[in-house]
């Protein structure tokens, strides 16, 4: 059977088709959460750009993937900010570096991206020093400005550690609401997806924006948490407040091989999209199976992963490599118009 053959049938969907989603834009190739990440994304084939967000001292929504700067930004090396560093609890371990969250928007302007997997994408480190940090509007702006009638860019914010944030007095709920309104990003087939690990900051959030407001996805962890959120108890329950869930490709792969019915399926029963996280190409990162060769670094068969999760029907995949979930799509079409 040819790759295209075996996903010629694929489960119903509230889709039309899956989407790329490119995760922090397109980090195989430049520095995450930069502008010429997510452009690059864009023109790889991604529908939707993904960025983490965090919370500035002065209250600002900016693009990070984490609170803590030190893996991607110059900010160890600035000795203007040396008394910065800091050690806080985090996800309930210590971590010690530099926390958006000390610093104002201004003086994180100053700050300049650097890749943050260096030992994995280490030809990325040729960009680093050369693109700022972005706030979550710049990242809206960026979407709506490289949007045509005939193909919308959206972006699908995540949300970072809202708890914490209230512990540091900036609640972050109350921010993205504000700034959503702000720029005319409530709407529910508009500009703005929001998603969260964090069920109570998207409750939160479904309560100040409306049942007409932001689509939102419920991130899934592979804790004892997430294992509760996906059943078909659990899914009903995310299906109150949010329109998709996430959960991880290592999850929904093992649900398919594990007796019971397929993660995709309960989902789309409970009228959920799904959305799987995080589709990246390198050895280290995919199942023994299909990597090509022992080097962690080198490039193994992402595609079939790519082909793996389309067969199963999920709605879009968040991805590193933006153009390897695009052509898998595109096979996907193919096969069904065959």
């Amino acid at each position: 059977m040819r790759a295209t053959e075996s996903l010629a049938v694929r489960p119903a969907t509230r889709l039309p088709r899956p989407v790329v989603i490119g995760h922090r834009g397109a980090p195989a190739y430049r520095p995450e959460h930069t502008v010429a990440s997510y452009e690059l994304a864009i023109d790889l084939g991604a529908e939707l750009i993904e960025p983490d967000v965090v919370v500035s001292r002065d209250g600002a929504l900016v693009v990070r993937h984490e609170s803590e700067l030190s893996w991607s930004t110059d900010v160890g090396s600035r000795a203007e900010f040396a008394d910065r560093r800091t050690t806080k609890e985090v996800d309930g371990a210590p971590c010690t570096g530099w926390f958006a969250e000390d610093f104002t928007l201004a003086e994180l302007r100053t700050l300049r991206a650097v890749e943050r997997m260096p030992e994995f994408r280490p030809l990325n480190t040729a960009y680093d020093g050369r693109f700022g940090i972005l706030t979550l509007a710049e990242v809206i702006d960026l979407a709506r400005t490289r949007s045509t009638a005939e193909r919308q860019i959206r972006v699908l914010a995540e949300l970072k550690h809202p708890g914490w944030s209230a512990e540091e007095g900036l609640p972050m709920a109350e921010l993205v609401a504000e700034e959503l309104r702000r720029l005319d990003a409530t709407d529910a087939r508009g500009s703005v997806l929001l998603q969260s690990f964090d069920a109570a900051v998207l409750r939160e959030l479904r309560a100040r924006l409306g049942e007409q407001g932001p689509e939102m996805v419920q991130l899934v962890n592979d804790f004892a948490e997430g294992d509760r959120m996906v059943t078909p108890a659990g899914l009903r329950e995310i299906s109150t407040y949010a329109q998709g869930v996430g959960p991880s490709v290592e999850r929904v792969l093992r649900s398919a091989t594990g007796g019971g019915s397929p993660l995709v399926t309960e989902a789309h029963r409970a009228a959920l999209t799904v959305f799987t996280w995080t589709l990246r190409a390198e050895n280290a990162f995919l199942p023994e199976h299909l990597r090509i060769g022992d080097v962690p670094e080198a490039l193994g068969d992402a595609m079939g992963v790519a082909r793996q999760l389309l067969a199963l029907g999920v709605d879009g995949l968040i991805t590193d490599f933006p153009e390897y979930a695009a052509v898998a799509i595109a096979e996907l079409a193919l096969a069904a118009a065959a």
